[in-house]
């Protein structure tokens, strides 16, 4: 059987893709959480997770003796093994565009990322509305999100970017819990995405299971730990 390592579900945003791949694809696996408690190298987490990865992160895919890590590897490994899951689409271009969307998610959206940490749990919706007021590279970056979900619900038909489930929907799962943790704002075609992704049985999954943690960390609590200190 597979394993897969991941972090906090709570917080591990890169964790929650391979994650809800294999769960709404509904590929068997045993999964393996590793707890953060720093990121510093000689923490319990970096060395636990060291032993497994040489790049001492989460996620990581262990296939008997294969080691697969990085969240892109890890979803064509999948896709390449269980063909019969159709985790790509089926259509070359179509493919192509997925892998497309995917990679820039993978190496883009940085403001994003950096000023809306995924924080389940939380409920940061008057922090939103400072990091929208603030930001403009979130602001941009939410644009973009909302100009490339557009397109691909209109091309494919929805009800998800490429109409049935694919890694894309998988990738883009923690950004749909980012926008909901922080309410921030967006049209109501993508909101009812948004939705639509929170509900896949996949993502309610690991929603679930991060409401059930109560594992808070100071370090993923910027902004609690902010109000509350003020």
């Amino acid at each position: 059987m597979l394993k897969l390592y991941i972090g906090n579900k709570n917080y591990s945003s890169w964790s929650m893709r391979p994650w809800v791949l294999l769960r709404q694809a509904g590929i068997a696996f045993e999964e393996v959480r590793v707890r953060f408690d720093s990121f510093d190298a000689d923490s319990a987490f970096k060395r636990a997770i060291g032993a497994v990865n040489p790049a001492g992160k989460v996620p990581v895919l262990m296939d008997d003796d294969l080691v697969v890590w990085d969240t892109l590897a890890i979803a064509e490994y999948v896709a390449e093994t269980h063909p019969d899951k159709i985790l790509w689409p089926k259509d070359a271009k179509a493919r192509a565009r997925a892998r497309s969307v995917c990679a820039e998610m993978h190496s883009g959206f940085t403001a994003l990322r950096s000023h809306c940490p995924m924080n389940i749990e939380a409920n940061l919706a008057d922090t939103g509305a400072l990091i929208w007021r603030d930001q403009a590279g979130v602001r941009a970056d939410v644009q973009r999100l909302v100009d490339m979900w557009s397109a691909l619900l209109q091309e494919h038909g929805g009800p998800l970017l490429f109409g049935e489930f694919t890694v894309a929907d998988a990738y883009f799962a923690p950004v749909c819990m980012r926008l909901h943790t922080y309410a921030l704002p967006v049209p109501p075609h993508i909101a009812a995405y948004v939705q639509r992704v929170r509900t896949l049985p996949g993502v309610k999954a690991w929603i679930d299971d991060a409401l059930a943690e109560k594992d808070f960390l100071d370090f993923e609590e910027p902004y609690r730990l902010r109000h509350t200190e003020g």
